[in-house]
């Protein structure tokens, strides 16, 4: 009785101890300021929810291996399955700058907020942990990054799949920088960032480095911080953020989908390493379709092609001041997509009969992937050149 007993005694005190452990760190998170936040929008169809780490280890299996689908310099996401069948994916940072909780708090609740069809949805977060997770919507046909780049696919994308997920991904941008309720400046686009559904919808995510923008502000000083072979070269000088640097990052991704060709890549010549740098001096020589993708070339309108080349131009200009906005590039490329393919055939039915043939093409490759975009994973750099997180 006395073995008995004192285990049982262990046990609770165990226990109890671990509730404490749990309820500091959900304070020390944030998590009072967070539910404050939230009571004030309840009611509302869908608002974060804060889940318990219980919750969460069930969802993931105690965090197995098997269900890791990216790792990167912040952390790792996993997938995970609620028991209301509903598939999510959790990210587990690193770490967290303390003295940056009411900021990431501040950032939990906005994202949260945002309901745009090409932005990855946060559906919640836990607090119970030493550092924060977070429970994104789970996006099922991998990141921009992998079909373009990743030799194994056994499609090539279409070029009005292409022209669509540029698109949606500057409607998205645009809507971030001027039409939720606190500006957010993304700060690391790229196309490892930019997932696709099953349809090929473009969906934003990673706000991992993203920064509120104030409404009487329209720049930032802070630490310089991307990836490599997206980031603007003003801000890297300057270390002041603006808009525009995600108008640079965004024209890095235009040169992709034109190209095929990695950002940034050592394995090619130091004149062709940086491929926006190498593109800009194509189109400067009158050699665009020397350097675009010939599958691009071969089926796509050469006039769309051009005007695309020219508005990439337009975001890679080395003076911020001197590029159009998002919403000004995310109109412009609406209107090129309206642009006919050819004369005598509609481009609705050309971009449906599109859709559904890359969808059978490359349904085997994608289904097993394991690789996404939740967390910035290559050649991710930040440098200590100003105050910020």
């Amino acid at each position: 009785m006395m073995i008995v007993g004192s285990s049982w005694l262990y046990f609770v005190l165990k226990k109890r101890k671990l509730i404490r452990l749990k309820e500091k760190f959900f304070e020390q998170n944030g998590g009072l300021i967070l539910e404050q936040q939230l009571s004030r929008f309840e009611g509302s169809t869908e608002t974060t929810k804060i889940f318990t780490e219980e919750e969460l280890k069930r969802a993931t299996n105690n965090y197995n291996e098997s269900k890791i689908i990216g790792q990167g310099g912040f952390g790792t996401v996993y997938k995970g399955d609620l028991p209301n069948n509903r598939v999510v994916a959790i990210k587990k940072s690193k770490t967290i700058d303390q003295s940056q909780i009411q900021q990431f708090i501040n950032e939990v609740f906005v994202l949260s907020q945002i309901n745009h069809r090409n932005v990855v949805k946060l559906l919640g977060c836990c607090l119970e942990t030493p550092v924060p997770l977070l429970v994104y919507e789970f996006i099922t046909n991998d990141t921009l990054f992998k079909h373009l780049h990743h030799k194994s696919n056994t499609s090539v994308m279409p070029w009005q799949i292409r022209l669509k997920i540029a698109a949606e991904t500057a409607e998205a941008l645009a809507y971030l920088h001027s039409e939720a309720s606190t500006p957010i400046i993304h700060r690391d686009v790229k196309s490892t960032n930019i997932l696709l559904d099953e349809k090929y919808t473009a969906k934003v995510s990673d706000f991992g480095a993203s920064k509120l923008v104030p409404l009487d502000q329209t720049q930032l000083a802070t630490m310089v911080q991307g990836t490599l072979g997206y980031l603007d070269p003003e801000y890297l000088l300057t270390s002041q953020l603006t808009e525009k640097s995600d108008v640079y990052s965004f024209g890095v991704v235009l040169v992709e989908l034109l190209t095929g060709e990695e950002a940034l890549s050592f394995s090619r010549s130091e004149q062709e390493r940086s491929v926006a740098m190498h593109f800009l001096c194509s189109l400067k020589e009158e050699r665009l379709f020397d350097v675009l993708d010939d599958h691009v070339v071969e089926e796509g309108n050469k006039e769309q092609l051009k005007e695309v080349a020219e508005l990439a131009k337009s975001c890679l200009r080395v003076k911020g001041e001197e590029r159009p906005t998002m919403k000004d590039v995310a109109m412009e490329l609406a209107g090129i997509r309206k642009m006919e393919t050819h004369p005598w055939v509609d481009f609705g039915e050309t971009l449906e009969e599109t859709e559904h043939l890359l969808g059978e093409t490359s349904g085997e490759h994608s289904s097993s992937s394991k690789t996404t975009g939740y967390d910035s994973m290559n050649n991710h750099v930040i440098l200590g050149l100003g105050d910020g997180r």
